[in-house]
This record gives C-alpha cells, sequence and structure tokens, in this order.
C-alpha cells in the first residue's frame, strides 16, 4: 500500500500509532496544567474538572487551525528530505517519536511537569543535528528553530510577571477578602467565583488543545510527507490545477521586478531562483494540463517549489533584499499565501485522531502533576485570586500565540504563573525551593537531553532500517 514493501508499511502503521500515542501521554501528562486550579480551590470535583477539560481539549484541536502544525513541519527542511531512502523517513520519525515519549513518560512519573513542546522540539532538533553530522546538507531550519526557541524561553517569564501584576492589581481592585482565604473546608468557593474559575479552566483547556493538539498534527503530516510524501505533500482535496492562474500572475509580478529593486548580490540570487521555482511550478502545470491533473510523482516536485519560493522571498521582502512599494509587496504576499493552502493542511482525520488522543489522555493520569501544581510549587495553599489569576494570563498567553503560529509550553506557562502569584501573596519566601529547583532543571535538561536521546536513536534506526 502507498508503494511500499510490506515491512515499510508495518513501520509507517507504528510510527502513526506512535504519534498518535505521544499525544494521548502529552493529553495526561499536560491535564493539570487546567485542572489543577478548580480542584485545589474545590470549584468542581476531581473527575467532573478532568472530563469537562477532555472535552475542552478535543474541541480546541477543532478551533486552533494549523499554523503551529505547519511551524512544527518547517523546523525541519521535509522538502530536502523527502527524497531519502523510506527506511532513513522511518528512522527520523521512530527517533524522535519514542525519545519524546520516553522523557514525558519519565518526567510524568515523577511528578515533574515538564513541557510537552520542549520535549517534542528538542527530538525534532536531535534527528535533524543527526541527520547533517552523518554527511547530508539539509537538517535544521535553524530561522524557524530560533523563532520557536525565543518564543519557549519568554512565554514562562511573561507568565510569571503578568500573573503576580494580576495578583497585586485584584487586590488593589477587589476588596472580597474570601478571594485570598486559603479555604481549609470541603465547601465550594461563592458562586461568582467558582464560575471565574470554571471558565479560566475551560479558558486553558481549550488554548491547550488549540496549541498543543497543533503539535501532534504537525508530528503526524511530518512523517506522512517524509515516508508517503506522494500522497500528502500537497492537499490532494483541492484541485491542483486552479494554482495556475496564480502562479501565471506571481511569474509576471517578479519579471516586472527592476534591477534597482533589488539590493546587494544575495537578493539577485533570490529573485533568479524564484524565477526558476515558478518556471518549473509553470512546466509541471503546462505539462499536466491535458490530464486535468498532477500526476502524483510530481507533487513532491511541486510543494519543494511552493515552499522554497515561499520561504525565500518573504524573506527577501522582509530584510529589504528585494524593496517594493508597499503595494507591490502585499501582492506578492497575496500570491504566495494563495498558493501555500495547497500545502499548508492536514486532513480531517489527522485533526480528528489527534483531538481524540488528547481528549481521552487528558482524563488518564492527571493526578501526579495536579499534586505539584497545587501544593508543591509554593508554601500556601492556592488561593481562589490565585487559581484565577494563573489561568487567566496562561490561556490568554497561549492564545496569543496560537494566533500567532508559536508553540508555546502550557506546563511551563500555567507553572511558572502559579509561582508569580505565590510570590504576590508571600513573596520569595513563599516558594519552594525544591519543587522550583525541579522545574528548572526539566526547563533546562529537556532540550538538550531529548536532542541528544533522538539523535542516537536515528544513527541506531538508521543502521537497521538503510544500511
Amino acid at each position: 500500500m502507498f508503494g511500499l514493501e510490506p515491512a515499510l508499511f508495518i513501520l509507517l502503521i507504528v510510527c502513526l500509532a506512535c504519534a498518535f500515542a505521544f499525544e494521548f501521554v502529552n493529553g495526561f501528562h499536560d491535564t493539570a496544567n487546567a485542572v489543577a486550579t478548580v480542584i485545589y480551590t474545590k470549584s468542581l470535583r476531581p473527575w467532573t474538572a478532568v472530563i469537562w477539560s477532555g472535552i475542552c481539549n478535543f474541541t480546541g484541536v477543532f478551533i486552533g487551525g494549523i499554523g503551529v502544525a505547519m511551524g512544527i513541519i518547517n523546523l525541519l527542511p521535509a522538502e530536502a528530505l523527502v527524497a531519502t531512502h523510506a527506511g532513513e523517513g522511518i528512522a527520523m520519525v521512530m527517533a524522535l517519536l519514542l525519545s519524546a515519549i520516553i522523557w514525558n513518560l519519565g518526567t510524568w512519573y515523577f511528578g515533574i511537569p515538564a513541557s510537552s513542546s520542549h520535549t517534542l522540539i528538542g527530538s525534532i532538533l536531535g534527528v535533524g543535528i543527526a541527520f547533517m553530522l552523518m554527511g547530508n546538507e539539509a537538517g535544521v531550519n535553524w530561522k524557524k528553530a530560533e523563532e520557536t526557541g525565543l518564543a519557549l524561553l519568554i512565554s514562562p517569564l511573561f507568565g510569571f510577571i503578568c500573573a503576580m501584576g494580576l495578583v497585586f492589581m485584584v487586590k488593589k481592585l477587589i476588596k472580597d477578602p474570601r478571594l485570598f482565604a486559603e479555604e481549609a473546608s470541603e465547601d465550594p468557593p461563592p458562586l461568582w467565583i467558582r464560575l471565574v474559575l470554571i471558565a479560566t479552566c475551560t479558558g486553558v483547556s481549550l488554548s491547550h488543545g488549540s496549541n498543543d493538539g497543533q503539535k501532534g498534527v504537525g508530528l503526524v503530516m511530518l512523517i506522512l510527507i517524509l515516508i508517503i510524501p506522494a500522497h500528502y505533500a500537497l492537499d490532494h482535496s483541492k484541485n491542483l490545477m486552479t494554482m495556475q492562474p496564480t502562479v501565471e500572475q506571481l511569474e509576471q509580478k517578479l519579471t516586472a521586478i527592476s534591477e534597482s529593486a533589488v539590493s546587494g548580490v544575495e537578493g539577485k540570487k533570490v529573485l533568479e531562483k524564484s524565477k526558476a521555482k515558478i518556471s518549473d511550478l509553470k512546466v509541471v502545470l503546462s505539462e499536466s494540463k491535458a490530464a486535468g491533473f498532477i500526476p502524483e510523482k510530481e507533487h513532491v516536485r511541486v510543494r519543494a517549489d511552493i515552499t522554497k519560493t515561499s520561504k525565500d522571498l518573504e524573506k527577501a521582502l522582509e530584510g529589504g533584499k528585494i524593496v517594493l512599494s508597499s503595494q507591490g509587496a502585499e501582492s506578492i504576499k497575496a500570491d504566495l499565501k494563495k498558493l501555500k493552502t495547497y500545502t499548508d493542511y492536514a486532513p480531517f482525520w489527522v485533526i480528528f485522531g489527534i483531538s481524540l488522543s488528547l481528549g481521552v489522555g487528558t482524563m488518564v493520569g492527571w493526578k501526579r502533576i495536579v499534586v505539584t501544581i497545587g501544593e508543591r510549587i509554593g508554601k500556601t495553599h492556592l488561593t481562589y485570586a490565585q487559581g484565577a489569576s494563573a489561568e487567566l494570563m496562561a490561556f490568554s498567553t497561549i492564545f496569543a500565540a496560537t494566533y500567532l503560529g508559536l508553540p508555546v509550553s502550557t506546563t511551563h506557562v500555567l507553572s511558572s504563573g502559579v509561582a508569580g502569584t505565590m510570590v504576590a501573596h508571600g513573596g520569595l519566601r513563599n516558594l519552594q525551593v525544591g519543587t522550583i529547583r525541579n522545574i528548572l532543571s526539566a526547563w533546562v535538561l529537556t532540550l538538550p537531553v531529548t536532542m541528544l536521546l533522538a539523535g542516537c536513536l536515528f544513527w541506531l534506526f538508521s543502521t537497521l532500517f538503510v544500511n
């Protein structure tokens, strides 16, 4: 099936099963981020909170779009890797999946709220670097890796400061002492406080699904593009021949760019390469016109032309290598955006499968990390104001990141937010040093450990499946 030998097809199924398993693990690993505050403030019973969070996570994957998913795919220059042996593609995805699952399970077992985002991205980078060290040119899209790393680095600091500031603001504006009481009874909080906490829990769950769920979608699409590119390099639900008018328009616009608008040797190279790629794309479309469709064997070629042209032209326009009027630049970007609709996609079955894996996973294994979030970050019990502030900040940050197409760590954003509220409530002395040290250690170690583990596994699997 898909033109693969039976053994390779079985390995493809194993890789896809591992990807969905990773998202399941991600679900129970990250559940606590949403439900810890409502459980510890007694706003919802534990199983009610967990089931509600699972439903919201399932829904969140569908409303999140595919911006973050494409960011995950673009960490590796997949167009440069699709020409490799199918066994090498399987070695890549098995290495990154296993390293991510091993680290996620290990940190979950010890109750350490490590980041599934760091874990996945570290695994992808490890595979890419190992691929380069084994004598290949393309391996990692460093520009995308830099953007992703910056988002992962800044978001916890942002969460800490904003949550701390929010608690201070609530203290100034709302004088109800019940908000700051360390509730000891088994009774739920007053109705209005309870509704606020449930609303923030819902927001975190939806945002977690919209961001972390997209990472799973991107992971599955990366597997499909690496192993069976002819079938998943382009969106089969579209009539691919309809891109021809856009290609012709873009070719005319690139031809009309004067030499004075191009800055330096690099700008000239970008323009000439882009013209060549668009010309090649036009040739494929012309040759396919009689049949009325683009043959599957040309799908990788078409995807490579579109993605390489988009990346180079957008970078040149933003970096001043090609200087056009705002109208001219926006016109070219609009054409590129239309062309990328043929490459930036995910089939419904992928989105549904990830939604189900994340939603079901959310209902399992939540208790270990709930204890860490709710009891072990600070020395005092989590108050209503602290819980609401941490979660309000968390889902706002994550939704903003999803809108910008950036992957962030729900775990680190929320746990840093809880730490910020503890500082606002009782100063730095209110933090439990041991737990903070464990969280920071996991934060620092996750990337290098998963990179090393994924790289070593890729080398091992390459010797088994390729050499």
